[in-house]
């Protein structure tokens, strides 16, 4: 596969500190780390079965196994939530070794579920995302709506058969086998109602009556599908004073093209909703995905008011960005931002779209997608 020029210094952030490397499949985390980790920092994978049973029959053999790297002082071990009381011996090493780990991971649940020793302070976490409109070369906005930044489905000459093996293998089969899912043909029912969904106001009660499932199920599957890494819930900012604002979360997956495969999605118009909708996707995203490889860690959130005013997204309660994908933008474009402006809380105003023109109007920044982007990655944006 191609090599594309990662955001992430993996090298230079284990010298300084242990972390945790947490992304969904098949973004390339063993990738990155196989292209720009020394062959001296030993590469431990839980995936390897002889590794496996022999550290699940006894933890501390892992001092064993390290013992003639001890002068190297870094380790990698991928694919940590598959043992998670492996943790233990890590603390240990971190402590009275001075080790430094890499620890990458597809899915929190497990960890989550047997209250995994997390490190504390000893190791920080990083979340690890399809790859950014910083890293590609000559961006395509249209293929990547389309199909995705996941790196083989966007640089595939066939990224329909990448994004179904993809979905069949994982969200499929390592999905349901994680979450002992003995009935799979409710979640397919969810799953495509949830692609439906993205970026909508979670309805659990119209989501479970449209899947056949009861809306306790339709929540363990949302659990499932955040603990998995494949997805997240926005929740709203609530501190508009001058207008009372809604309490429901929206849910993303993390992909576009994801979400279009399992939707069914056969062609993405241009002037479509379902454009502007991945279009939001995309932004979020990288909100997200810049947020974490700059050590950035604000707060993202979306504002909807009772009287149907909104806003994309609002960071770390001072900074309204709206998102638009028309390529020209008028007053009516301006509504949501106009009526978050009026909180004394916020402070920054952007509304960004495929209009070229770059200008302000009332303190509210207009600004090609584009450019925002570039800007936002250079650090150049007030309120970031």
């Amino acid at each position: 596969m191609k090599y594309l020029k990662r955001q992430l210094d993996l090298m230079t952030l284990l010298q300084k500190k242990s972390f945790f490397l947490l992304g969904p499949r098949s973004t390339g985390k063993t990738f990155l780390i196989k292209k720009t980790i020394p062959a001296e920092v030993p590469y431990l994978s839980l995936n390897n079965m002889s590794l496996y049973n022999r550290l699940i029959a006894d933890p501390s053999q892992l001092t064993d196994i390290l013992a003639p790297h001890q002068k190297v002082g870094m380790a990698v071990i991928d694919e940590i939530q598959k043992m998670p009381d492996l943790l233990n011996e890590l603390q240990e090493l971190i402590e009275n070794e001075g080790f430094k780990f890499l620890l990458t991971g597809s899915s929190a649940r497990k960890l989550k579920r047997t209250h995994a020793n997390m490190l504390g302070g000893r190791a920080r976490s990083i979340g690890f995302y399809p790859l950014s409109f910083s890293e590609i070369p000559s961006f395509d906005l249209n293929r990547y709506l389309r199909w995705g930044g996941l790196p083989r489905t966007y640089l595939a000459e066939d990224p329909q058969a990448e994004l179904d093996s993809y979905v069949k293998t994982y969200l499929e089969e390592e999905i349901r086998l994680e979450a002992n899912i003995r009935n799979l043909a409710p979640f397919h029912r969810f799953l495509k109602i949830a692609a439906l969904s993205n970026g909508q106001l979670i309805n659990y009660a119209s989501i479970s009556n449209d899947a056949a499932v009861p809306a306790s199920t339709v929540k363990q599957y949302f659990e499932i599908l955040t603990d998995s890494l494949i997805a997240s819930t926005l929740e709203p900012w609530l501190e508009s004073k001058k207008r009372k604002a809604i309490q429901t979360a929206k849910f993303y997956f993390f992909d576009p093209g994801i979400t279009h495969f399992i939707a069914g999605t056969e062609h993405l118009d241009r002037n479509s909703n379902l454009w502007g909708q991945s279009f939001e996707q995309f932004i979020f995203m990288e909100l997200k995905c810049y947020a974490s490889y700059r050590s950035k860690n604000f707060e993202i959130n979306f504002w909807r008011s009772t009287d149907k005013h909104e806003v994309d997204f609002v960071i770390n309660g001072k900074t309204g960005l709206e998102v638009k994908s028309t390529k020209r933008i008028n007053d009516s474009h301006l509504k949501g931002i106009r009526a978050i402006q009026e909180e004394s809380a916020i402070k920054y105003f952007y509304v960004i779209s495929e209009d070229p023109i770059e200008r302000t109007s009332n303190g509210i920044r207009l600004m090609p997608w584009k450019t925002f982007l570039k800007k936002l990655w250079t650090n150049q944006l007030d309120g970031f």
